[in-house]
């Protein structure tokens, strides 16, 4: 691996972190910024106008093409799917995007070439003919941009170097941060002045993010794909420990779909409820419904450090959960948050207005869980995949949320076919049965996990 020029540090870390961090930053402005909109506009604007409709590229094959397998849609059903597809598919080209950073491109060029295609989108949503080719270039783009970044940080650090685990701390609070204020940038401009307004402050988000990463390149490591060329052994094949841990990460992957199935709720259906059953009204101002796409990430600001603490003092007296009972109780709290939506809906009725209560109290067991599983998977796939096949290891963990979006969308479009305290209970048993599968796969997988980690 070629190793960063400059060993200037900040606050203990190498310099070239924080230039990835804003690079993050920004871009999950610009993605979280379109996603808080992305349903609302689908069901309160675009799916409802039958003269739009016919104007949009693909509409009518794409709708023909879902209800020949789910049968007839209606606008909240067929823009779940849609928002299913979309924030699945943005996270399956980025094993395909690994993969082609490391064979052909090398991770430079590919965030480059992802945060591009990711701009042009975000400005295309601007005009409702060019709906799904804008979804298509933010599709492809993110699969160039997303798996390298990540594998930057850790190429930052040496093997076995400690600080690894909160290099990613501190790059998912990055990510928290572009998440916090996108809603508040984006969301208020979209429901408020006009929804293309909103889909083009998230395309300056991402130019602004391309300039912090050119400016900071130097602080940054070298392409993978430059190293295997003078490295005679990159080809080697895979050696029975390397394999097993590979199989480690596949099956993490697989537990890791009923997560966010469940956690991509808050983007679906949870901000439909936002909207039509939440009351916004705050000392006489009635506050945008897509701020609740801010909770999230500020919860991570609050609880992250809390959280971090914690384990470092179990840490000290031998009693830290292992890696995989973490992510186990990362997706029963998950499962769990949506009690609260449970009875919620038993409460507030149809056409009324309840509490935001109800979605706070929700949303602190989601970010808590995320906490459980998210970052330090993040980490564990730097550890467990084999130097030469890191970005196309980092593209399969996300690879594990294309599978895990789309099942968000699917389980999204009975929102409106059950009770809202069914469809609720449904999303919590997905969630307690992810996290008693972790569980139960501790014993075999932890001790791989273990060596990995040198422990």
């Amino acid at each position: 691996m070629t190793q960063v020029q400059s060993q200037k540090t900040i606050f203990g870390h190498p310099a070239g972190l924080y230039v990835l961090f804003f690079t993050e930053m920004w871009e999950r402005f610009s993605y979280y910024g379109m996603r808080a909109l992305l349903v609302l506009y689908m069901t309160k604007y675009l799916f409802i106008n039958p003269e739009l409709g016919k104007e949009i590229l693909g509409f009518e094959a794409i709708r023909a093409g879902l209800e020949a397998v789910f049968g007839e849609l209606t606008a909240q059903a067929l823009a779940s799917q849609i928002y299913g597809l979309y924030t699945g598919l943005v996270y399956m080209t980025p094993f395909f995007g690994g993969v082609f950073a490391d064979k052909v491109l090398g991770q430079r060029k590919s965030v480059y070439l992802g945060g591009f295609l990711m701009a042009i989108g975000h400005f295309m949503m601007a005009f409702e003919t060019w709906f799904f080719p804008a979804l298509l270039f933010l599709i492809l783009g993110n699969g160039c941009f997303k798996p390298n970044i990540s594998t930057q940080v850790g190429a930052l650090y040496a093997q076995g170097d400690s600080r690894r685990d909160s290099a990613f701390t501190i790059f998912y609070m990055g990510i928290n941060l572009g998440a916090f204020f996108s809603p508040l940038v984006c969301g208020t401009l979209g429901e408020t002045v006009g929804w293309h307004y909103g889909f083009g402050a998230a395309g300056i988000g991402m130019l602004i993010g391309l300039l912090v990463y050119h400016f900071g390149r130097k602080l940054l490591p070298g392409d993978l794909v430059s190293d295997k060329k003078r490295d005679e052994s990159a080809e080697t094949p895979l050696t029975a420990n390397e394999k097993k841990r590979i199989w480690t990460l596949i099956a993490l992957c697989v537990l890791n779909i009923f997560f966010w199935g469940v956690f991509e709720q808050q983007g679906n259906t949870l901000q439909l409820w936002a909207t039509d059953n939440t009351n916004w009204s705050f000392l006489g101002f009635e506050i945008p419904s897509t701020w609740y796409q801010s909770f999230n990430p500020a919860m991570i600001f609050m609880f992250a450090p809390l959280l971090d603490m914690l384990w470092r003092w179990q840490n000290k007296r031998g009693s830290e959960p292992e890696t995989v009972t973490k992510m186990g109780i990362g997706c029963i709290l998950a499962g769990a948050g949506f009690i609260f939506m449970i009875l919620a809906a038993k409460v507030v009725a149809p056409t009324e207005k309840g509490s935001i209560f109800w979605l706070t109290s929700t949303t602190w067991l989601f970010t808590m869980g995320e906490l459980f599983i998210s970052p330090i998977g993040l980490s564990l796939v730097t550890k467990l995949a084999p130097l030469r096949l890191q970005s196309r290891m980092m593209g399969m963990w996300f690879l594990s949320s294309f599978f895990g979006n789309y099942a968000a969308g699917f389980i999204g479009s009975f929102y409106e076919k059950m009770s809202k305290d069914s469809f609720f209970l449904l999303c919590t048993c997905l969630g307690i049965f992810a996290g008693l599968a972790f569980i139960a796969t501790k014993k075999p997988l932890g001790k791989i996990i273990k060596e990995a980690e040198g422990k």
